[in-house]
């Protein structure tokens, strides 16, 4: 396993760089966001390392005023014609950079959960998951296992960090950025 040092400093690189180069998507985003909905920026508490709260921040992809459910729960109806490009090509989780950068969270981790997720932060607390910063993206997420499944998230997770290592931290970078999985996504409802 990779020591935190080492990914906190791959972290820190890779998101300033990021963040420097992907600056014009940053702000094409922001614009069109802006544009479609005058809200381009959604904050939302999650649950971080040691169970510590902290404000995530993405781009907006559901209207205003959508309620704040997790993603497999929410209406499809609410996601806006932009947020659904977003969704697709991984955009919206741009603005986490941010958050990587603060410290928050990591490039690759466990995604982090809703304070009300309860039976999710049960099952991952007692699988030390809590003890790593939660990541925007991670092993479960380029296999498509979302929170939809608490217990088998919580068990993909723990799996990664048990076995993260520097070619491993790329890879799942890799296959998010070329649309491995679909990570969190809202389930239909029929």
């Amino acid at each position: 396993m990779m020591r935190r040092g080492v990914i906190r400093g791959l972290d820190l690189i890779l998101a300033t760089v990021g963040g420097v180069l992907l600056l014009p998507v940053f702000l094409g985003v922001l614009l069109a966001g802006f544009a479609e909905t005058g809200s381009p920026l959604f904050r939302q508490r999650r649950v971080g390392r040691h169970e510590k709260t902290f404000t995530l921040v993405k781009f907006r992809t559901m209207h205003p005023g959508t309620p704040s459910v997790a993603t497999h729960l929410a209406d499809q109806a609410a996601v806006t014609r932009l947020g659904a490009f977003l969704r697709r090509t991984k955009l919206d989780e741009l603005p986490q950079l941010w958050n990587v950068v603060k410290g928050d969270m990591s490039l690759v981790g466990p995604r982090p959960c809703l304070l009300e997720q309860r039976e999710l932060i049960d099952a991952r607390a007692a699988r030390g998951v809590f003890r790593h910063r939660p990541g925007i993206t991670g092993l479960a997420q380029i296999h498509g296992v979302d929170m939809s499944d608490p217990g088998k998230l919580a068990e993909w997770d723990a799996r990664m960090l048990a076995s993260l290592s520097i070619p491993a931290y790329f890879r799942y970078i890799m296959q998010t950025m070329t649309g491995a999985g679909r990570g969190d996504r809202i389930h239909s409802r029929e």
